[in-house]
Protein backbone atom coordinates (compact mmCIF):
# COMPACT_ATOMS: atom_id res chain seq x y z
CA UNK A 1 0.00 0.00 0.00
CA UNK A 2 2.32 2.39 0.80
CA UNK A 3 4.45 1.70 -2.63
CA UNK A 4 0.92 2.31 -4.03
CA UNK A 5 0.75 5.68 -2.52
CA UNK A 6 4.03 6.95 -3.27
CA UNK A 7 3.54 6.07 -6.91
CA UNK A 8 0.05 7.91 -6.78
CA UNK A 9 1.82 11.05 -5.16
CA UNK A 10 4.47 10.88 -7.80
CA UNK A 11 2.32 11.00 -11.01
CA UNK A 12 -0.58 12.72 -9.65
CA UNK A 13 -1.61 15.78 -11.30
CA UNK A 14 -4.64 16.97 -9.45
CA UNK A 15 -5.53 17.60 -5.64
CA UNK A 16 -8.21 15.22 -5.41
CA UNK A 17 -5.77 12.42 -6.79
CA UNK A 18 -3.34 13.55 -3.79
CA UNK A 19 -5.95 13.26 -1.50
CA UNK A 20 -6.96 10.06 -2.09
CA UNK A 21 -3.16 8.55 -2.39
CA UNK A 22 -2.28 10.67 0.80
CA UNK A 23 -5.64 8.86 2.22
CA UNK A 24 -4.21 5.26 1.18
CA UNK A 25 -0.38 6.68 2.73
CA UNK A 26 -1.90 7.15 6.16
CA UNK A 27 -3.40 3.50 6.30
CA UNK A 28 -0.55 2.05 5.27
CA UNK A 29 1.20 4.03 7.88
CA UNK A 30 -1.31 2.75 10.24
CA UNK A 31 -0.63 -1.07 9.90
CA UNK A 32 3.35 -0.60 9.50
CA UNK A 33 2.80 1.22 13.12
CA UNK A 34 0.55 -1.37 14.28
CA UNK A 35 2.70 -4.79 13.12
CA UNK A 36 5.96 -3.32 13.86
CA UNK A 37 5.43 -1.82 17.42
CA UNK A 38 7.50 1.48 16.34
CA UNK A 39 5.57 4.78 17.52
CA UNK A 40 3.80 6.33 14.57
CA UNK A 41 5.14 9.43 14.17
CA UNK A 42 8.39 7.12 13.12
CA UNK A 43 6.60 5.66 10.84
CA UNK A 44 5.05 8.47 8.95
CA UNK A 45 9.06 9.91 8.76
CA UNK A 46 9.77 7.10 7.30
CA UNK A 47 7.49 6.68 4.68
CA UNK A 48 7.54 10.81 3.98
CA UNK A 49 11.21 10.47 3.13
CA UNK A 50 10.26 8.32 0.17
CA UNK A 51 9.69 9.71 -3.05
CA UNK A 52 9.08 9.42 -6.49
CA UNK A 53 8.40 6.26 -8.20
CA UNK A 54 9.10 3.33 -5.50
CA UNK A 55 11.64 0.86 -6.53
CA UNK A 56 13.44 -1.80 -4.72
CA UNK A 57 16.95 -0.91 -3.09
CA UNK A 58 20.05 -2.79 -3.98
CA UNK A 59 21.93 -4.63 -1.15
CA UNK A 60 25.06 -6.28 -1.85
CA UNK A 61 26.64 -9.16 0.08
CA UNK A 62 30.24 -9.73 0.15
CA UNK A 63 30.51 -14.16 -0.37
CA UNK A 64 34.90 -14.01 0.57
CA UNK A 65 35.68 -17.84 1.10
CA UNK A 66 38.90 -18.73 3.04
CA UNK A 67 39.15 -22.62 2.18
CA UNK A 68 35.47 -23.83 3.55
CA UNK A 69 35.78 -21.04 5.79
CA UNK A 70 32.96 -17.43 4.91
CA UNK A 71 33.89 -13.89 5.81
CA UNK A 72 31.48 -13.03 8.42
CA UNK A 73 31.03 -9.63 10.34
CA UNK A 74 29.49 -9.36 13.85
CA UNK A 75 26.50 -6.29 13.67
CA UNK A 76 27.18 -3.85 16.43
CA UNK A 77 23.20 -2.89 16.50
CA UNK A 78 22.60 -6.93 17.74
CA UNK A 79 25.43 -8.48 18.02
CA UNK A 80 24.59 -11.43 15.53
CA UNK A 81 26.53 -12.20 12.01
CA UNK A 82 25.92 -11.50 8.71
CA UNK A 83 27.99 -11.54 5.57
CA UNK A 84 29.60 -7.93 4.93
CA UNK A 85 27.43 -5.43 2.68
CA UNK A 86 24.83 -2.89 2.77
CA UNK A 87 23.22 -0.62 0.35
CA UNK A 88 24.48 0.41 -3.17
CA UNK A 89 25.08 4.01 -3.73
CA UNK A 90 24.39 5.57 -6.76
CA UNK A 91 26.56 6.19 -9.37
CA UNK A 92 28.55 3.30 -8.06
CA UNK A 93 28.40 -0.29 -10.00
CA UNK A 94 27.71 -3.47 -7.70
CA UNK A 95 31.23 -4.61 -7.43
CA UNK A 96 32.43 -1.09 -6.62
CA UNK A 97 29.62 -1.36 -3.73
CA UNK A 98 30.64 -5.26 -2.80
CA UNK A 99 34.35 -4.13 -2.78
CA UNK A 100 33.59 -0.69 -1.00
CA UNK A 101 31.00 -2.61 1.66
CA UNK A 102 33.38 -5.70 2.69
CA UNK A 103 36.63 -2.99 3.09
CA UNK A 104 34.28 -0.65 5.52
CA UNK A 105 32.92 -3.53 7.09
CA UNK A 106 35.58 -6.29 7.47
CA UNK A 107 39.16 -4.37 6.64
CA UNK A 108 39.93 -6.84 3.91
CA UNK A 109 40.37 -5.43 0.08
CA UNK A 110 38.61 -7.57 -2.20
CA UNK A 111 37.90 -8.12 -6.29
CA UNK A 112 34.35 -8.91 -7.06
CA UNK A 113 34.82 -12.20 -9.24
CA UNK A 114 31.03 -13.72 -9.86
CA UNK A 115 27.32 -12.85 -9.04
CA UNK A 116 25.88 -15.98 -7.28
CA UNK A 117 22.50 -14.80 -6.45
CA UNK A 118 19.74 -12.23 -6.52
CA UNK A 119 17.52 -12.77 -4.15
CA UNK A 120 14.17 -10.49 -3.30
CA UNK A 121 13.77 -9.42 0.50
CA UNK A 122 10.43 -10.48 0.76
CA UNK A 123 10.71 -14.07 -0.39
CA UNK A 124 13.05 -15.11 2.47
CA UNK A 125 13.02 -15.73 5.83
CA UNK A 126 14.03 -12.64 7.06
CA UNK A 127 12.93 -9.98 9.45
CA UNK A 128 10.34 -7.99 7.92
CA UNK A 129 11.07 -4.75 6.60
CA UNK A 130 9.24 -1.81 5.07
CA UNK A 131 10.42 -1.40 1.62
CA UNK A 132 11.22 -4.06 -1.08
CA UNK A 133 14.84 -5.14 -1.52
CA UNK A 134 17.06 -6.39 -3.93
CA UNK A 135 20.10 -8.53 -3.01
CA UNK A 136 22.97 -9.41 -4.48
CA UNK A 137 25.67 -11.67 -3.59
CA UNK A 138 28.50 -11.53 -5.11
CA UNK A 139 31.89 -14.02 -4.88
CA UNK A 140 34.76 -11.78 -3.75
CA UNK A 141 38.51 -12.50 -4.44
CA UNK A 142 40.81 -11.59 -0.72
CA UNK A 143 43.20 -9.70 -2.61
CA UNK A 144 44.38 -7.27 0.92
CA UNK A 145 43.80 -6.65 4.75
CA UNK A 146 43.66 -2.91 6.21
CA UNK A 147 42.45 -1.56 10.08
CA UNK A 148 38.86 -2.44 10.72
CA UNK A 149 37.17 0.77 11.95
CA UNK A 150 33.62 0.72 11.07
CA UNK A 151 30.93 2.32 13.14
CA UNK A 152 28.30 -0.59 12.11
CA UNK A 153 30.68 -3.55 13.14
CA UNK A 154 32.43 -4.87 15.59
CA UNK A 155 34.68 -7.72 14.56
CA UNK A 156 34.79 -9.59 11.31
CA UNK A 157 36.60 -13.83 11.32
CA UNK A 158 35.91 -16.57 8.96
CA UNK A 159 33.61 -18.56 10.29
CA UNK A 160 33.44 -23.18 8.70
CA UNK A 161 30.20 -23.04 6.43
CA UNK A 162 29.13 -26.30 8.51
CA UNK A 163 29.08 -24.18 11.88
CA UNK A 164 27.49 -20.76 11.61
CA UNK A 165 27.43 -18.96 14.69
CA UNK A 166 23.92 -17.10 15.10
CA UNK A 167 23.02 -15.09 11.76
CA UNK A 168 21.31 -11.64 11.70
CA UNK A 169 18.38 -12.29 9.85
CA UNK A 170 17.96 -8.74 9.28
CA UNK A 171 20.32 -9.30 7.01
CA UNK A 172 20.64 -12.96 5.83
CA UNK A 173 19.71 -16.10 6.53
CA UNK A 174 20.72 -19.52 7.23
CA UNK A 175 18.19 -20.65 4.12
CA UNK A 176 20.05 -17.88 1.83
CA UNK A 177 23.43 -18.95 3.08
CA UNK A 178 23.04 -22.49 2.08
CA UNK A 179 21.48 -21.69 -1.10
CA UNK A 180 24.30 -19.09 -2.17
CA UNK A 181 27.03 -21.73 -1.12
CA UNK A 182 25.61 -24.58 -3.45
CA UNK A 183 25.84 -21.99 -6.36
CA UNK A 184 29.19 -21.17 -5.33
CA UNK A 185 30.50 -24.29 -5.10
CA UNK A 186 29.53 -25.40 -8.62
CA UNK A 187 31.13 -23.13 -11.30
CA UNK A 188 28.25 -24.69 -13.77
CA UNK A 189 25.25 -22.96 -12.06
CA UNK A 190 23.99 -20.15 -13.42
CA UNK A 191 23.20 -17.34 -10.61
CA UNK A 192 19.93 -17.52 -8.57
CA UNK A 193 17.64 -15.50 -9.32
CA UNK A 194 14.13 -15.16 -7.46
Amino acid sequence: MASIAQNGLAHSEGPFDRERYESIRTIAVEILAEYSAAPINQVVDLLANETGYATPKVDVRGVVLKGNDVLLVRERDDGLWSLPGGWAEVGESPNEAVAREVLEEAGLHVEASRLLAVHDRGRHDLTPYPFAVYTLFVLCRLTGETTLDNPETSEAAFSPRGRLPELSTYRVSPNQLQRVFRVCDDPALPAELD
